[in-house]
């Protein structure tokens, strides 16, 4: 018999002859919490992630962005490659947070979706991405109907952005129990990832004898087959990560060398093993890159290198799976009341319902007692909430609860027609508008309903945390909802369960302090954005047809008039909401009475006095009328309920106190640019006889010669950089060196690095002598001011124009040599090896 006949006949022992012997599997969890203003739909500014806008951003750019894009260095520290690392890991995005980086950063969004289409051609149509529980819910902690949603969301979700099944489903901290698999297995899933604590007896498929495992004895190189004690003919294959290693490099220094860290996954492998063996791991995404900075690197290195170095082939846990099934079978430990367990709690699943001892940061004196109290508040309104839901949703829904499982159809798409063909396809008739409002109201009031139940809430020490501030916020959308719907007044009752929950911090006292001092003021209603309409529209032009955040505005008609100090605006306006589709009529009025005084008004329009009579009354009185008694009029037509300048959106509060303020900076410059003028003569002498220039002229030095030289950079970069116009910048900066001043150069450092992103990214549209000249003056000049560029940009601009060169070196033919070389040259300048990489592709072409 041939050899090939051998492998026709026999294809099971040739399936066997290729399995790799030793595999490795890395899986990151990338999550963060839902951030969004629950009435917005955005994210506000959160200060505590300055200098980036909020966590996901600050995150995005030191963890996800990078893991898109990691640099593999040579042994002089130059860029040899840049690679794709969710190509070479198992992963899982959070649905909430994957919305967030497409809208954000399409690029990032790109390469992760198409990490996952590689992948899975490279292993037997096994891509690496799975999906993840919704919003992060503790699933043993939910309801079943919870249960179900959360999975299915978390699927279709995956559906929707990867094209594909998954394989799998990541469960919030692990946490499992009993009829969290009963739902996975309904939902179609293969396998599972869990901790190896949460394992409790092992058995060989087949026969009788249990084996105990309860303390971490399990093997994690192996697979193991669940079935649920309540369906025994059913099944779920278990992978249990490596404890000890996913530990190590969670908390350990692992990460910081590509070595050290296979040295600890070459220890767990065990030689003459009998079986292909599966080393693998399970941490937090953020690991590579946030917790560990520059961990993406390390983690490049040792998938794309180190690990075919040691014998090891990397791979994805469904690619392993479907060459190695399950010759064991394991159960799982029950929890306490069999809740289950997970992977960041000691006592089960009571970190998310209990002062158990775990915590997150905080003096080691504060207790988590309000954790019981928060979530039996939460579990009373969500009980309520879902009363409210069948009562009213059975009006107009076939099956208010398929309904809701269905909905994230909607929050995917929510173009208007896509939303009403949802509708027709599920309710009982047609319906008109208003119950078609009604409908999304509560399908909305659900949606909240959930995600009010995001892990992170009770994870931390402290109710007053952000985390769970953010999902009171969601409660207290879901109870706005609740009352728009039905007129049902839970926020009260609500609100004396959550005083139950005691803070750690005197001054916020409980969670009802916490929902008074920091959700109530996030709360949107249309009259607000109406105020924050017509407060903007004072410093700004809109359109006609304009958005702000999750509604869509339409200007009816505006006027606007200033007299003396006073600024007068009033109009109508017309405000949707893109989540609801409901509708308001507007009219308002703002009054500017000092600098930072405003006084802004909302009502909605009626016919009982014409907006055109009205609004000639009012600029009428502007001229002639007292302050106090104008306001007495507008109290009058409008109510004595008003908004100001705080209650406008944080960003555009911004944005308006720096115009408002622009004036006085400007006096302010100008007083100081005199104060330096009339002062030189008398600085020169100090600094003729080393004396220091008094502190109180020198800040006026160091300010004047700041804005200078800012402006010189701005000036130098309007036409091309040129060395014979860089006397100017540096002129100014040895002044301040005559001074005894030392100019900061961080943002000219900013401004330097965009226009030498600017110029590098240009190059691979129009490759031309004088670009390259200029990106070497912007470099050079650099150097000599102190100002230390980020070449991140640059680098891959670089990087990719010369890997274009090397697949298709026809393109070299119509670049003169001089230019090429400078383009090498200055490669290397900033740190990028131009004879580098050969990857897979290259190698491919070269073998052609």
């Amino acid at each position: 018999m041939s050899e090939t006949q051998e492998k026709v006949q026999n294809p099971e022992r040739e399936a066997v002859a290729r399995k790799p012997r030793t595999c490795l599997c890395l899986h990151g969890h990338f999550y963060q919490p839902p951030r969004e203003n629950p009435w917005l739909e955005s994210i506000e500014v959160q200060e505590s992630a300055a200098p980036f806008h909020d966590w996901n951003d600050r995150i995005h750019r030191e963890c996800y962005q990078p893991n898109s894009r990691a640099r593999i260095l040579d042994s002089q520290g130059h860029i040899l490659n840049i690679v794709n690392n969710y190509e070479r890991i198992s992963f899982n995005f959070g649905p909430t947070l994957l919305s967030w980086i497409e809208k954000n950063d399409p690029g990032a969004y790109l390469a992760i979706l198409d990490a996952d289409q590689k992948s899975s051609a490279a292993r037997h149509g096994h891509g690496n991405a799975i999906a993840q529980v919704y919003n992060h819910v503790i699933l043993p902690l939910a309801s079943r109907r919870d249960k179900v949603t959360q999975v299915r969301w978390g699927i279709e979700d995956f559906r929707h952005r990867f094209g594909r099944m998954p394989e799998s489903v990541w469960l919030a901290e692990t946490a499992c129990n009993e009829e969290t698999l009963e739902v996975l297995i309904d939902a179609g899933m293969k396998y599972v990832i869990l901790a190896p604590s949460q394992a409790l007896s092992v058995r060989e498929l087949g026969t009788e004898a249990w084996r105990d495992v309860s303390q971490n004895q399990i093997d994690p190189k192996i697979t193991y087959r669940c079935f649920p004690r309540s369906q025994p003919d059913r099944s779920i294959d278990v992978f249990f990560y490596d404890g000890p290693i996913s530990k190590a490099v969670g908390f350990e220094d692992v990460v910081f060398d590509a070595k050290r860290f296979m040295d600890r996954v070459g220890a767990a492998k065990v030689e003459d093993f009998p079986v292909p063996q599966l080393i693998h791991i399970a941490t937090d995404g953020e690991t590579y890159g946030h917790h560990k900075p520059f961990g993406d690197r390390v983690l490049a290195y040792v998938t794309y290198s180190e690990a075919a170095n040691r014998g090891f082939t990397v791979t994805n846990y469904g690619e392993f799976l479907e060459m190695n099934r399950p010759r064991h079978e394991v159960r799982l430990k029950d929890g306490e009341n069999g809740e289950g367990t997970s992977w960041s709690c000691a006592h089960g699943v009571r970190r998310w319902k209990d002062h158990c001892g775990c915590r997150g940061g905080g003096p080691a004196e504060w207790k988590q007692h309000w954790r019981k109290p928060l979530r039996e508040a939460l579990d009373w309104l969500r009980d309520e909430l879902a009363g409210i839901f069948e009562t009213h949703g059975s009006k107009w829904l076939k099956d208010p609860w398929l309904a809701r499982d269905e909905y994230i159809e909607v929050v995917l798409d929510r173009t208007e027609p896509a939303v009403r063909r949802f509708l027709e396809s599920r309710a009982h008739s047609a319906l008109n508008h208003e119950d078609t409002i009604n409908c999304l109201k509560l399908l909305e009031m659900q949606r909240n309903a959930m995600l009010m139940y995001t892990s992170c809430g009770w994870f931390f020490s402290d109710i007053s945390g952000i985390e769970t501030i953010q999902i009171l916020q969601y409660a207290s959308r879901a109870l706005q909802l609740a009352f728009e719907v039905g007129g049902h007044s839970l926020e009260k009752e609500f609100l004396n369960r959550l005083a139950l929950a005691k803070s750690n911090i005197a001054r916020v006292g409980d969670g009802r302090g916490v929902y008074e001092a920091y959700v109530r003021p996030a709360i949107v209603t249309p009259h607000k954005v109406a105020a924050h309409f017509a407060i903007s529209s004072i410093f700004e032009k809109f359109p006609e047809r304009f958005s702000i955040a999750s509604y869509d505005l339409e200007i009816l008609s505006q006027r606007m008039e200033s007299y003396g100090t006073l600024t007068l605006n009033m109009g109508r306006i017309k405000i949707k909401s893109k989540v609801t589709l409901k509708e308001n009529d507007l009219v308002f009025i703002v009054l500017q009475f000092e600098t930072y005084d405003f006084r802004c008004s909302v009502k909605t329009c009626d016919d009982e006095v014409p907006l055109s009579e009205l609004e000639e009354d009012f600029f009428n009185e502007l001229h002639s009328i007292h302050l106090v008694e104008l306001l007495r009029k507008i109290d009058d037509h409008f109510g004595k309920e008003y908004f100001a300048l705080k209650d406008i959106f944080l960003e555009e509060r911004i944005k308006i106190i720096s115009i408002l303020t622009r004036g006085s900076i400007e006096k302010i410059n100008a007083t100081y640019e005199n104060l330096y003028e009339e002062t030189r003569r008398m600085n020169e002498v100090y600094r003729s006889i080393n004396l220091p220039v008094p502190r109180e002229i020198s800040y006026a030095i160091q300010h004047t010669l700041m804005r200078k030289f800012e402006k010189a950079l701005l000036d130098l970069a309007e036409e091309r950089f040129d060395p014979a116009r860089e006397n100017s910048v540096t002129r100014i900066l040895e002044v301040g060196l005559i001074f005894g001043v030392q100019l900061a150069t961080e943002r000219a450092a900013e401004f330097l690095t965009s226009e030498l992103a600017r110029r590098t990214e240009g190059l691979a549209e129009s490759i031309n002598q004088e670009t390259v000249e200029e990106c070497f003056h912007i470099h050079r000049l650099a150097g000599k001011i102190g100002a230390k560029l980020n070449h991140g940009a640059s680098q891959e601009h670089l990087f990719y124009l010369i890997r274009r060169w090397r697949r298709y070196p026809e393109m070299l033919e119509h670049i003169p040599a001089e230019i090429r070389d400078g383009i090498y040259q200055l490669a290397r300048m900033l740190q990028v090896n131009p004879d580098g990489p050969r990857n897979e592709f290259d190698r491919a072409a070269e073998a052609k």
